[in-house]
């Protein structure tokens, strides 16, 4: 298995497992999956996790090294399919009016409520919490200081 992986891809993954396992049981719990995978550069819609293995609630399964190693390999086939930071900036360029690199905040809101795989109301509200600049007089954010923080961090997990 680890044949079919470089010696970084390797290390990405151990140091994903570490992130998420718990302190207790020394196990990754098969809901932290989807964070794994975002960690090691990859980007599974929730379609994907499910169809990998992912469960949604705590406590359903349990993964073992190998198993995440064999997941990653099987989702990096598609990593043309996923989404980028580039990817993001095109999308909320349609909603930046002035062409200032600026958009209004409850636009992107409404547009992770509504679009494609909705974010329920506390996942909006902690990735904002998290990853939201000030907004300006006028309601305005930056969306590429949004997006940059918000691709570095794992999507909020849904209560």
């Amino acid at each position: 298995m680890a044949a079919e992986l470089k010696q970084i891809e390797i290390e990405k993954i151990d140091f994903a497992i570490e992130m998420f396992t718990d302190a207790l049981t020394g196990k990754l719990d098969a809901m932290n999956l989807g964070d794994v995978l975002r960690v090691c550069g990859l980007n599974p819609s929730l379609e994907d996790l499910e169809k990998l293995g992912a469960t949604k609630k705590p406590g359903e399964k349990t993964l073992t090294t190998e198993d995440v190693q064999k997941i990653y390999i099987e989702s990096r086939k598609d990593i043309k399919n996923q989404g980028c930071y580039e990817d993001f900036v095109e999308c909320l360029k349609l909603y930046d009016k002035d062409e200032n690199g600026k958009m209004i905040a409850a636009e992107l809101s409404h547009s992770l409520l509504s679009l494609g795989e909705k974010l329920s109301d506390d996942q909006v509200d902690k990735l904002f919490a998290d990853c939201l600049p000030e907004e300006d007089d006028d309601g305005m954010i930056e969306y590429d200081i949004f997006l940059r923080k918000m691709c570095e961090k794992p999507l909020p997990a849904a209560e």
